[in-house]
């Protein structure tokens, strides 16, 4: 008995991340809602094709050899002038419409999630200094925020998007017009991450574990950024998620109007604006897979981004 009780008590083995993360609520739920599951089929390949363009692609919109114009405007396939070339047809300038799409769709992704990242730091830097300092500071900060959620987010775009055009010389223009429409996209979304963290905040300052921080001396930007910020971005993620369905179809929408990328560089936006324009003359393969195609991964994203949201909320489960 005296050696049994001498013996050292076994530690309980812990489980790997990868078994824990798969008997974990998220991916219960994920596995039991099959709009999800499909929503993220849909995304996992429109996503990835655009990853892989340049080997799933059947041809290279960019490689102006291999660019035939005697070859514009051929129908889809199942059409009769269609060849298993170009199996969706081709545009105005020859083009395989499939694979300015896949090619497309890189651009429409690379614009969105590097407006959502740049906007996701700046509301929640905004949205973290409201909240921790209050004052004249939170107000100016909110005032400007409600400010320009009384206008759409597409006008705020257009905006920005119509200054930068006429500071910077013609020249370079369409050089950096990609890196001029992720600004203007950015600076219309991240007023719901200020506002989110910004609440967020003013619920936690006042928390004991905040409290007891100041109390031993730790400095306010320690307390900010090791404290209060990895406790704000719950939320922040979800909105990240639901706002890069928006900032993809902001691009889409400035590219068909013509603010935003150039036609030498395919968006998703830009193909439906350069197809509407042959609809009426019966090319309308032009518009309508490109615009099928970003519908699809508008749907998928802001289905997935509602599946998270109710996955997190804790009063759902």
């Amino acid at each position: 008995m005296a050696e049994l009780a001498r013996a050292p008590i076994a530690a309980p083995r812990r489980l790997p991340r990868l078994r824990r993360f798969l008997d974990g609520d998220l991916l219960w739920s994920f596995r039991r809602s099959p709009v999800t599951v499909g929503a993220a089929v849909v995304a996992f390949v429109i996503i990835g094709s655009a990853i892989a363009a340049p080997w799933v692609a059947p041809h290279n919109p960019y490689d102006l050899a291999s660019v035939n114009l005697m070859d514009a405007t051929d129908p889809p396939v199942w059409l009769h002038g269609g060849s298993w070339a170009y199996v969706l047809g081709t545009d105005n300038q020859g083009r395989d419409v499939l694979s300015t799409i896949i090619y497309g769709t890189r651009l429409s992704l690379l614009v969105g999630v590097l407006a959502v990242v740049a906007a996701l730091i700046l509301g929640v830097a905004l949205g973290l200094v409201a909240g921790w300092s209050g004052g004249i500071v939170e107000t100016m900060i909110m005032r400007v925020a409600d400010v320009q959620l009384s206008f759409p987010a597409i006008l705020i775009a257009l905006l920005i998007d119509g200054v930068a055009r006429t500071m910077l010389p013609h020249n370079v223009q369409a050089e950096i017009a990609i890196y001029v429409l992720i600004v203007s996209v950015a600076l219309s979304n991240w007023v719901h991450f200020a506002r989110t963290v910004r609440g967020s905040t003013l619920v936690e300052r006042n928390k004991e574990y905040i409290q007891a921080a100041r109390v031993i001396g730790v400095r306010p930007w320690r307390i900010v950024t090791g404290h209060l910020l990895p406790n704000v971005l719950g939320p922040v993620l979800v909105i990240a998620t639901i706002n890069l369905a928006t900032a993809i179809l902001t691009e889409a929408t400035l590219s068909f109007l013509g603010v935003g990328l150039p036609p030498t560089q395919p968006s998703l936006g830009t193909l439906i604006r350069v197809g509407n324009d042959y609809l009426m003359s019966g090319d309308w393969w032009i518009a309508l897979f490109p615009g099928i195609w970003l519908a699809l991964l508008i749907l998928s994203v802001n289905l997935l981004g509602d599946w998270l949201r109710d996955a997190l909320n804790p009063k759902l489960r």
